[in-house]
C-alpha cells in the first residue's frame, strides 16, 4: 500500500502536465470558462495545486521510507491518500472529456468528492494522533490537510459548474442557489475544522480558494456576481476567526500535533 501511495503522488502531477496540454481534450481553465458560475475562482488560485502536488509527491516518499514504514497511524492513511490520490488524478482527464452530452460531469462530480472525503479522512486520522512520529507533522499532516482544504473549496465549485452545465437551475439568475451551495460549503468547511481543533493548513487553503472566489465576483458583471463575492469573503473570514479561537482552545499542539484531541 505505501508504493501505491508513492506511485498515486506520481501520477498526479504527470496527468496535471499532460491536461494542461490539452492530451486528454480542452485544458480545465478552458472547460470552466464555458459554465461561468457565481461560484467560479480567479485563476491564478489553481495555482495552489503545484504546491499541493509537489508536498504530496514528498509525503509519497517519506511514508514509504524509513521508520514510517511501521508506524500505525502512517499505515492507516494509507490507503485512503492512495484512493484520493487516484480520484484526484481521474477528475482531470475526465474534467477535460466531459459534455453535458456524454454525462462525464456527473462521474467528475461523484469523483472530486470522493477525493474530498478521502483526504479530509486522512488529514482527521492525523490530526487525532497522540503519538505522532517526528516529521509526521512537516511531511504528513501539512500536505494531506492542504489537499483536503483545497477539494473541500473546488468540489462545490465543481458542484456549481455541473448545475450550469446541464441547466439543473436557472443560468440567467444565479445567485438564489448559489447561496444554498455556499451554505453547504461554508457548513462542510466549519464542521471539518471543528473536529480538528482548528487545522490550519485546511482552513488556509479554504480561504485561498474562497478569497479568489472574491476576486472573480467582485469584477464581474454576471447578475450576483457582488453579492456572491462577499459571502466568499465573509466565509473566508469566519474560517479564519473559528481557526484561531479553536487554535487558543486547544493550544500545545501546534508544532509537535496540530489539532491534537484533548
Amino acid at each position: 500500500m505505501r508504493l501505491l501511495v508513492l506511485l498515486m503522488s506520481l501520477a498526479m502531477p504527470v496527468v496535471a502536465f499532460l491536461s494542461q496540454r490539452a492530451v486528454f481534450g480542452p485544458d480545465n481553465g478552458t472547460v470552466s470558462d464555458q459554465y461561468p458560475t457565481l461560484l467560479v475562482a480567479s485563476g491564478y488560485a489553481f495555482a495552489i495545486w503545484g504546491l499541493i502536488f509537489l508536498l504530496d509527491l514528498i509525503y509519497g516518499v517519506w511514508q514509504a521510507s524509513g521508520e514510517r514504514r511501521t508506524d500505525p497511524t502512517v499505515a492507516h492513511v494509507a490507503p485512503w491518500a492512495a484512493a484520493g490520490f487516484a480520484l484526484t488524478a481521474l477528475w482531470m482527464p475526465l474534467f477535460s472529456m466531459g459534455s453535458p452530452a456524454n454525462g462525464l460531469y456527473w462521474a467528475c462530480l461523484l469523483v472530486i468528492f470522493g477525493a474530498m472525503f478521502c483526504l479530509v479522512r486522512c488529514a482527521f486520522v492525523l490530526s487525532h494522533d497522540s503519538t505522532p512520529q517526528e516529521g509526521q507533522w512537516l511531511w504528513a499532516w501539512t500536505p494531506l490537510s492542504l489537499h483536503a482544504g483545497w477539494l473541500s473549496v473546488a468540489a462545490f465549485l465543481n458542484l456549481a459548474q455541473v448545475i450550469v452545465a446541464h441547466e439543473l437551475l436557472p443560468t440567467a439568475q444565479m445567485l438564489s442557489w448559489s447561496l444554498v451551495v455556499f451554505a453547504a460549503a461554508a457548513a462542510l468547511l466549519l464542521f471539518v475544522n471543528h473536529h480538528m481543533h482548528g487545522n490550519i493548513d485546511y482552513a488556509g487553503a479554504a480561504v485561498w480558494g474562497l478569497v479568489a472566489v472574491y476576486v472573480k465576483q467582485s469584477g464581474w458583471d454576471v447578475p450576483g456576481a457582488n453579492v456572491a463575492a462577499w459571502v466568499a469573503i465573509a466565509i473566508a473570514a469566519i474560517l479564519v476567526v473559528q481557526t484561531f479561537w479553536l487554535r487558543r482552545r486547544h493550544p500545545g499542539g501546534l508544532l509537535t500535533n496540530p489539532a491534537r484531541a484533548d
